[in-house]
């Protein structure tokens, strides 16, 4: 889409959520998924949905109050809870699925891509919802070395864009899932062409033996920290530092690649990092690259901030249902799509993550709300150089690019041996790491 053509799609929300999800596509889901409460009067299921995105975008106001802002219908709380609690999971699962898909580009980002392959990451999170009966029957407070956590927990993991922070995949554990158990049911949303980065829990032998056959079926690169207690055989050693192994898992044997390398500690010491990856070629893909590519994984870390404090608050959910619950994480997700979307229309090639998540949704919250109250005033073009100014504006407020810093690992209240946190404190400079060479 031309960016001409972008800015028009960002004159109202619902044009920009219609460009998410075809309205036409949209009713053909909720076609295919009626609920036993069945639909409510003059609300379409397509307008719900919406009416959800927008109302977790918003920082104040009911459900009720957004669904009359966006659609001109007046519909009660008690209307609107019993119609979500009616909705199939099915519905917003089909809705994630239309809507989550890439948005980077070689030509204009070429941050989100490693030597043409497109930077993914997987990894969990948890979001906290009250204690109400309905849940507690469903899932149960997380459980820490000190004592269980004060809310329930609802189990996420998503399929990240690195270079964008886009979601493409998500899986919610509405039935208190493991995150494993999340995590592997993305697989098979991986394509060909991606490299996915994964950290040191998803580093074991069927997760390997997963991701191999992705691999082999339809060349999906992976590069993952795998665990110490993993063997392999070193069948040769390469120019680079890395090695070839055969690692044999389930009675399968598999031909990777190897890189053991360290970095650098706060307090000078170094610590050993093990990767396998299925990138055999040393001379295309460089072992020091390839390990300073890995710590690109912390991106995905920083979708979920913008995901659970900037577009949420930091909040616990405001569902009191497990299904509920699910829906509200399903339309945060759909929303961060949608400022993916804003960011990448008023930013540039090296500059779209340089622009301030919070301040894009401060920007299209004021901004929807304006040209909503003056679409009567507003002509078509007047709306669209109005969008036009305030992107400009965004794309103005670039912040400077992101130092390069480490913060120590401690806790206010120390677990075993960790150092007990009085202050808060990080470390700025270029980090350290190089490869430890291995021999057969």
């Amino acid at each position: 889409m031309k960016k001409t053509q972008r800015v028009t799609v960002l004159t109202s929300f619902r044009s920009a959520f219609g460009d998410l999800i075809g309205r036409r596509k949209g009713h053909g889901v909720f076609a295919r998924h009626r609920g036993p409460g069945g639909p409510l009067p003059r609300l379409a299921g397509y307008d719900l949905a919406a009416s959800l995105v927008y109302h977790v975008m918003q920082g104040c106001g009911t459900l009720g109050a957004h669904v009359k802002e966006l659609t001109g219908q007046q519909v009660s709380e008690s209307a609107l809870s019993a119609r979500r609690q009616g909705l199939p999971w099915a519905v917003f699962e089909e809705l994630l699925c239309l809507a989550l898909r890439p948005q980077a580009n070689p030509k204009e980002h070429s941050g989100a891509f490693y030597r043409g392959l497109r930077l993914v990451g997987i990894d969990g999170s948890s979001f906290s919802l009250s204690n109400t009966p309905q849940a507690l029957a469903r899932l149960s407070k997380a459980a820490s070395r000190r004592m269980r956590a004060a809310f329930i927990k609802l189990r996420v993991v998503v399929l990240m864009e690195l270079g964008l922070h886009n979601p493409l995949a998500a899986t919610i554990g509405r039935d208190g899932e493991s995150e494993m158990a999340l995590a592997r049911r993305l697989f098979d949303r991986l394509q060909t062409g991606w490299l996915v980065l994964m950290d040191r829990l998803y580093g074991v032998g069927v997760v390997v033996v997963e991701l191999w056959r992705l691999h082999t079926e339809r060349g999906v690169e992976f590069l993952v920290r795998v665990r110490g207690n993993l063997k392999a055989v070193v069948r040769e050693c390469l120019r680079d530092g890395s090695v070839i192994v055969e690692v044999r898992v389930k009675k399968q044997r598999l031909r990777l690649r190897q890189i053991t390398g360290r970095v650098r500690r706060r307090n000078g010491g170094w610590v050993t990092v093990r990767l396998w990856t299925s990138l055999l070629d040393a001379a295309k893909y460089p072992a020091l690259e390839l390990l300073g590519l890995y710590a690109q994984r912390w991106e995905l870390e920083i979708g979920y901030k913008e995901l659970k404090i900037d577009l949420r608050g930091g909040e616990l959910l405001n569902s009191h249902t497990v299904e509920t619950a699910a829906q509200e994480v399903a339309a945060l997700l759909l929303a961060q799509a949608v400022l993916v979307r804003v960011r990448h229309t008023a930013g540039t090639a090296t500059e779209v993550l340089r622009i301030s998540f919070a301040k894009t949704l401060h920007l299209v919250r004021g901004l929807w709300m304006i040209l909503q109250a003056g679409a009567d005033l507003l002509k078509p073009r007047q709306a669209e150089l109005l969008v036009k100014r305030l992107l400009r504006h965004l794309a103005a407020q670039v912040s400077a690019k992101r130092r390069p810093r480490s913060c120590p690992r401690a806790v206010r209240q120390p677990v075993q041996s960790w150092p007990r946190l009085l202050k808060n404190s990080y470390e700025t400079g270029t980090f350290q790491y190089d490869i430890i060479r291995s021999t057969i």
